[in-house]
């Protein structure tokens, strides 16, 4: 919540100017006009703003209804008991990160959440071990405007919970569920692709038991995938691939990181989903926004079926795609077959060194 420290500070001398104008005068804290507080608060961190909290009951109720971001993440001990008290006071929140680097949370602090924290959007619960169903239950029912939601790293849920969950919450576009090996399911998969037709960021890495079947009823529900992390998700194939490839044409960045069963068909298809939409990419290119359009990030490290001819077309076809140092992103460690791959930039910059002519000895 921390603004530009000159942007800032030109407001309160507005604040304090405009005070001096209509003749007010702070004699007590309570005195301090709502708007001029949360201005204030915005040059302090999070821990300041919980302790301003305490200060009088007027600080308190500004602060309940003017805080809308919040991360706790710096909280080492007692983080469950912190959110229990805090829930119930900032009930406007609508960013709320809890980022762990020990289990801390469990299931009644985020049931707080859910009962008083409605208006929540982003809320970041990674490395939530402790976590069980009982927390996407309320979640469900309590944050239906979730737009975005990080639950990597949360190993207790079961495969009942993301489907129970997108049944409510039908406004997720980022959805992090990496490392949640027991609940990522092709069920759950398929519910995504039910419920979530406006998810753009998926993280799917090292969800070991999908399969082709859940990825493409994610593809098919799913049309506006922009970033689909796979890595580690063994026992896809082709299939999959070929299938975001027809379905999810505003792909933009897509891991295949130890997906071993990932063939030249994959990279062909992928290809030739970027040469159907192929005049509008290069019109994002030469305007130097590569980002618009076609895939711009692809990490087939370990996948080892690959050939260079079927790469090297992935590449042609997707001018973002860089090899050159600096600039890596397509991503192909250990694959020690694909060394002759290589972007336009390398190319043109080849080329560009041949044609220059040599001086006269």
């Amino acid at each position: 919540m921390v603004m530009c420290g000159g942007e800032a500070s030109m407001e309160l001398d507005q604040s304090f100017q405009k005070m001096k104008m209509e003749g007010i005068l702070i004699k007590e804290w309570k005195d301090i006009p709502v708007e001029l507080l949360m201005r204030i608060l915005s040059l302090v961190d999070d821990r300041k703003v919980i302790v301003a909290s305490g200060v009088c009951t007027g600080w308190r109720d500004a602060i309940s209804l003017g805080l809308t971001h919040l991360r706790l993440s710096w909280c080492n001990n007692n983080m469950n008991s912190l959110v229990l008290s805090l829930a119930p006071k900032f009930v406007k929140l609508q960013t709320l990160i809890l980022r762990q680097d020990k289990p801390q949370l469990e299931d009644n602090a985020v049931e707080a959440i859910a009962n008083h924290c409605h208006e929540l959007e982003e809320l970041d619960l990674s490395k939530s071990l402790k976590l069980t169903d009982r927390s996407l239950y309320a979640l469900a029912h309590g944050c239906p405007d979730l737009t975005k939601l990080n639950l990597s790293g949360c190993t207790s849920f079961s495969d009942t919970a993301i489907p129970y969950l997108t049944r409510f919450c039908r406004k997720l576009k980022v959805l992090n569920l990496c490392g949640c090996v027991k609940a990522v399911s092709d069920n759950a998969l398929e519910a995504i692709g039910n419920n979530c037709s406006q998810l753009q960021s998926l993280n799917l890495g090292w969800c070991e038991n999908i399969s082709d079947d859940g990825v493409m009823s994610l593809a098919y529900g799913c049309p506006e995938l922009r970033t689909l992390d796979l890595c580690g998700c063994v026992l896809i194939t082709d299939e999959s691939v070929v299938a975001l490839a027809d379905w999810c044409i505003h792909l933009r960045s897509l891991g295949l990181y130890y997906c071993r069963n990932i063939t030249d068909r994959a990279m062909y298809s992928l290809a030739q989903s970027g040469v159907k939409n192929k005049p509008g990419l290069w019109k994002s290119v030469k305007k130097g926004k590569y980002d618009e359009e076609g895939l711009r990030s692809l990490n087939i490290s370990q996948c080892t079926a690959l050939t260079p001819s079927a790469v090297q077309a992935v590449c042609d076809t997707f001018p973002a795609l860089h090899t050159c140092s600096g600039r890596h992103s397509l991503v192909m460690s250990g694959c020690l077959s694909l060394t002759s791959v290589h972007c336009a930039c390398i190319l043109q910059a080849h080329r560009a060194h041949n044609v220059v002519p040599h001086s006269a000895h």
